[in-house]
């Protein structure tokens, strides 16, 4: 399952979101989204476990959570929508 996490720390990195879901279950995958011209977080990634109960779990236990002061959301992500037909202006 693939969850959207927001509302982290602009330092915060793939490893730190991995380590914070780690002790819920088995993480496939940590991505913090960066901004292109400073290089920072920009405040959300995604992260993505094999196991839909763990996921559940790590949703229920971190959603609202303070992480470094900041009270982080956890949701299930919304699939991504193809744009390999969509004209580029």
């Amino acid at each position: 399952m693939n969850m959207y996490v927001s509302n982290l720390g602009f330092y915060a990195s793939d490893d730190d979101l991995r380590e914070l879901f780690r002790p819920f279950g088995q993480v496939s995958s940590a991505k913090v989204i960066m901004d292109r011209a400073t290089g920072k977080s920009r405040g959300f990634g995604f992260v993505e476990m094999g196991s839909l109960g763990d996921a559940a779990l790590a949703m229920r236990e971190l959603d609202g959570k303070d992480v470094e002061g900041r009270r982080i959301n956890v949701s299930a992500a919304n699939q991504r929508e193809d744009r390999s037909d969509k004209r580029r202006w």
